[in-house]
């Protein structure tokens, strides 16, 4: 797909009016073209996505991630430490990669195909300081600074874990469809901001909240 079409796709998630609108570079979307040339191959093997058509899962996967990513680090620049909790094809962690370039990334993900694809990502991008750790988050013994968690199963179970990968002071983030009520109720020891829409939803959320 054509560098315009990925950026005319991708700009109801970039500008609108709870943050200042953002315009991708000819490298990012050079790399986006790219992700999405892999995933669309590998999809064909192994069920990353159920999504099939290209330019749905430019606006449901790779929108919805950078609309996060814009939120998070909205300068852009930042050497922060991100998990990605439950990492499946990438997303959000490897669009929020690609958007704030310096962050130090490590993507948990406990099934070994999806980890194989996910390093195969890495490598075509020439990503540096990101890293998949193949295993389940339980498992995974450090924290971040930040730690995002998308439509994986189990998400009340998972969400605890999710939160004691935050250090103290740092953020959860959550794109789902869960009503911030419920997460709350869920969630201990975290301060929520108002629940942001997700642009060309009609319920997806994107919920951060800071480590008490």
């Amino acid at each position: 797909m054509d560098q315009a079409r990925i950026s005319g796709l991708l700009r109801p998630f970039l500008d609108d009016a709870s943050a200042p609108a953002s315009v991708l570079s000819e490298s990012q979307l050079s790399s986006i073209s790219a992700y999405l040339d892999i995933l669309l191959r590998w999809n064909a093997r192994i069920n990353l996505t159920a999504i099939r058509d290209s330019e749905e899962i430019l606006t449901r996967h790779f929108g919805e991630s950078l609309f996060a990513a814009r939120h998070i680090f909205p300068e852009a620049e930042s050497n922060a430490r991100v998990i990605d909790v439950g990492s499946g094809a990438g997303f959000p962690g490897l669009p929020i990669k690609l958007w704030a370039k310096d962050i130090h990334l490590t993507l948990i993900e406990s099934n070994n195909k999806k980890a194989t694809f996910l390093r195969e990502v890495i490598r075509s991008l020439k990503l540096e300081d990101a890293e998949v750790f193949a295993g389940r988050a339980e498992e995974f013994s450090a924290s971040a600074d930040v730690v995002t968690l998308r439509a994986v199963e189990r998400f009340e179970s998972v969400l605890p874990t999710a939160i004691s990968l935050v250090v103290p002071g740092g953020r959860i983030v959550l794109l789902s469809s869960v009503s911030q009520n419920e997460i709350t109720a869920m969630a201990t020891g975290i301060g929520w901001r108002k629940g942001i829409p997700i642009p060309k939803s009609e319920r997806r959320i994107l919920n951060i909240g800071r480590r008490i």
